[in-house]
């Protein structure tokens, strides 16, 4: 009885060991792969990021293009293109009540980024999503003061978009062949 239950677990072991070594894993931002090109992190770094015509959206894409190309100057004939369109909307998240009055102390910035990343060459999609960040604030009486403090959560939302999308794109780029 002993020896068919001791046949039983190591074959089970056996078929378990031969399942797991199916399975590899190899990290997001290597630089090089045995045999390829340069991995992800070269790939990131031939990424052109589209034009924007907000102030946020600006703020996204100057982090965006730090965070791919590590503050080198961007690539005059990139591998791959990444459409990106940015979406702000600010909301009171609380209002405190005066004589009457609703008076909102503190906001939220919602921003949205949907990108499209393309292969520049084939015009083939590799990736597309998008992504949403929040970022709260005070809203202090003061109008100057309120609307700094706006701005300010925009530009945290930014770079926290910036960082989510980036991630995105690298394990967009990590999925496709010849990365």
């Amino acid at each position: 009885m002993k020896s068919v239950f001791k046949a039983l677990v190591m074959s089970g072991l056996l078929a378990a060991m031969t399942a797991v070594s199916a399975c590899t894993v190899k990290p997001l931002y290597a630089t090089s792969d045995a045999g390829l090109s340069g991995g992800t992190t070269a790939a990131l770094a031939s990424v052109a990021v589209s034009e924007q015509n907000t102030r946020y959206g600006l703020e996204v894409r100057n982090h965006l293009m730090f965070l791919l190309h590590g503050g080198a100057t961007p690539p005059a004939n990139p591998r791959y293109i990444l459409d990106l369109s940015v979406t702000s909307v600010t909301a009171s998240a609380a209002t405190i009540q005066r004589a009457g009055i609703d008076e909102p102390t503190a906001g939220t910035v919602r921003m949205k980024g949907t990108y499209i990343l393309k292969d520049a060459t084939t015009d083939a999609v590799l990736g597309r999503g998008t992504r949403e960040v929040s970022s709260a604030f005070d809203r202090p009486r003061q109008e100057y003061a309120a609307l700094r403090a706006e701005r300010d959560a925009q530009n945290r939302a930014a770079r926290e978009l910036a960082e989510i999308v980036r991630l995105s794109v690298a394990q967009n780029l990590a999925a496709s062949p010849g990365i």
